[in-house]
């Protein structure tokens, strides 16, 4: 069993399926964490079966995070919150849209590092941070324009974020899983014309469950990954292996 002594967990993007399983597994595993999300009754409801503490705040406003954060003890992070967008080639997407994807997927991963790392060098007990990016941003995927660039520009704030916050013994990794069967997936990746021929380029064969991509972030999390930083790390059946 992990060993999460050493201070806080902030879970973003909570309310969501991957958000909601990391909350549950860190908990399970006798950690102490602050959940936020977008969804206020998902929240309240993850906090009343598993004792989390809650930490609401605005993803896309600098000042909401830096309000929320500001003093809070906080040893580890799991940046979860995202937005999907929409699917569409570079010839037709809105750039409006791309810009919400990137303010979520991207800044706003950014602005939790920014403030949650100042509360880790001023605890000085370390810490690990970790991203949830996507095979999206490892491999071209039709129609991910948006979704595809943030997660990019995620895996690349994990990296640069890795080497920066090193010397306090801070590390930072990425996740990028393969297709959760989502209320925010389901539109796309459920259409057989789409799910078919996708899943039978992938070895396993199979969509991923949100307990199988959280279990990977809490590895990351605890003392047993204490030699990995600035790792973006495929959670995907193989397909990114093809």
């Amino acid at each position: 069993m992990p060993d999460f002594d050493k201070g806080p967990i902030l879970v973003t993007g909570a309310s969501g399926g991957i958000g909601a399983a990391t909350v549950r597994q860190l908990r399970a595993a006798g950690a102490d964490v602050m959940a936020s999300g977008r969804n206020a009754d998902r929240l309240q409801a993850l906090a009343s079966e598993t004792g989390c503490r809650l930490l609401p705040f605005d993803l896309t406003s600098e000042e909401s995070v830096r309000q929320a954060l500001e003093g809070v003890d906080v040893w580890g992070v799991v940046n979860c919150g995202g937005f999907g967008g929409e699917i569409a080639t570079p010839m037709d997407t809105d750039i409006a849209v791309f810009d919400k994807v990137i303010s979520i997927n991207a800044r706003g991963a950014l602005l939790v590092t920014k403030y949650s790392s100042q509360s880790m060098v001023r605890l000085g007990k370390g810490g690990s941070i970790v991203n949830v990016s996507s095979q999206a941003s490892l491999v071209g995927l039709r129609g991910h324009i948006s979704y595809g660039s943030s997660k990019a520009a995620l895996d690349n704030i994990t990296r640069v974020s890795a080497l920066e916050l090193g010397r306090y013994g801070i590390r930072v990794n990425s996740v990028n899983p393969t297709v959760v069967m989502t209320e925010m997936s389901a539109s796309y990746w459920g259409r057989p014309e789409i799910a078919e021929p996708f899943l039978a380029t992938m070895p396993l064969g199979r969509w991923a469950t949100a307990e199988e991509i959280a279990a990977p972030i809490v590895f990351l999390l605890s003392d047993g990954a204490s030699m990995i930083s600035g790792v973006s790390l495929p959670v995907d059946g193989g397909f990114t292996a093809c």
